[in-house]
């Protein structure tokens, strides 16, 4: 049942998590060098649980109308503005003639050729950033209720759904690496792909949010889509991308980082992100990532059933160059490369408590020698930066077609 958020400032999973989460805590505190608690920061994220996206909110809404409604907005016409701006759409309701104006604007902030440098340095990574986001990020995340019980219940990343989930998350991120991915619409010019899905993506949360929110148990969890949880859930792919590229043998200057950061950072803006959390420095982000973590509630049910699922994920896919006979055989390679790194990146508490099987860091070991020969030596040959987009572009490709097997690469459809 929902809850009031009025009756009290934060919803009791706000802190609940106790030792566990100082515990879990230690090696960001370390590595990102965060020095005190910050008693108002955590007020601030515990007060975010009750809040939401309130502009895409306003175009859930009005997108649930009635038909004949005043104001209502139809699917066909957000896919219009998506695809061609809101120029595409004459006489544009009110609710997305607001949301597309926005976005469509950049923020004063904004520095395009920053955000283009993070693209190419995000692309760089090749498939380190890809084990980081989903060993790290996505796994590491379901180590807390909230948003892992709310992924259970809409059918995401479990169950005949895990594989096309990833797939999308993939294709997501991999869309952000391509020069002009995310410009608007502008000019009669169409939007680059990764503005498309980010704001996609936007609209299907904020539809979560409209179909869940009465129903969802508020006073425990918070609003389904929160501010708070969105703010992790940035950090996850930016601060924590940065930290485990580095432990994987990636160095990342800090010309890189501040790249990386401002790319993040307009993403997040894209997904309205509340402008408490949108940073450009990296040691802020591991400091709020800090809190966010002490913030949280312990693990329910679904973070082992969403990780288990994961995993079980890895015999699903289709390996191109791998004949059928062999295909079990690099499945199984790739099951045991996630569980050891898995075991590296989480801990021997989390994986207990994910129900998984430890390995010995095998993967990590092999990852960080190819890193230092590509990163620390290749790189600084004549052409090295390129030839390492380009190898980062190939890998990200390859990752997508053991996921989709063919199918056409997109995100979730949105549904009305």
């Amino acid at each position: 049942m929902a809850g009031d958020p009025t009756e009290r400032p934060y919803p009791t999973r706000f802190r609940a998590g106790g030792d566990r989460n100082r515990r879990l805590g230690r090696p960001l505190k370390l590595v990102g060098r965060v020095k005190d608690v910050d008693e108002a920061l955590l007020d601030r994220i515990g007060r975010a649980m009750f809040e939401r996206d309130e502009l895409g909110g306003r175009l859930a809404d009005a997108i649930r109308l009635r038909a004949g409604d005043d104001g209502r907005v139809r699917m066909d016409q957000f896919r219009q503005a998506l695809e061609g701006g809101l120029a595409a759409v004459p006489d544009a309701p009110p609710a997305l003639r607001a949301f597309f104006a926005e976005l469509e604007t950049d923020p004063d902030w904004l520095d395009r050729d920053l955000v283009e440098e993070g693209a190419r340095v995000f692309r760089r990574l090749g498939q380190n950033a890809q084990d980081v986001l989903l060993q790290l990020s996505l796994v590491g995340g379901y180590r807390f209720g909230g948003p892992t019980d709310l992924l259970v219940a809409t059918g995401g990343l479990t169950g005949g759904q895990t594989l096309r989930r990833l797939a999308e998350t993939q294709k997501w991120g991999a869309s952000l690496t391509d020069p002009g991915s995310l410009l608007p619409p502008r000019d009669g010019q169409a939007p680059g792909e990764g503005w498309r899905l980010t704001v996609h993506v936007r609209l299907m949360h904020a539809l979560v949010n409209h179909a869940f929110e009465d129903t969802w148990d508020t006073a425990q969890w918070g609003l389904p889509i929160n501010q708070a949880d969105q703010a992790s859930t940035l950090g996850l792919f930016d601060g924590v991308l940065i930290i485990g590229s580095r432990a994987l043998g990636v160095p990342v200057s800090s010309a890189e980082s501040k790249a990386l950061m401002h790319l993040w950072k307009y993403v997040g803006w894209l997904m309205g992100v509340h402008a408490d959390f949108l940073v450009d420095d990296e040691w802020e982000r591991h400091r709020i990532d800090y809190h966010v973590l002490l913030a949280q509630g312990p693990m329910t049910d679904a973070g082992p059933q969403l990780a288990r699922a994961v995993v079980d994920a890895q015999a699903l896919r289709r390996y191109p160059g791998w004949p059928g006979p062999l295909q079990a055989l690099r499945a199984r390679y790739e099951r045991e490369r996630l569980l050891s790194m898995l075991t590296v990146f989480l801990g021997a508490e989390s994986m207990r408590e994910f129900g998984l099987p430890m390995r010995p860091p095998w993967a990590h070991a092999y990852l960080v020698g190819l890193n230092t020969v590509r990163y620390r030596v290749l790189r600084h040959l004549p052409g090295g930066r390129d030839r390492l987009a380009a190898w980062g572009g190939r890998r990200a490709q390859w990752l997508l077609d053991t996921y989709f097997q063919g199918d056409q690469e997109d995100v979730g459809e949105l549904r009305a």
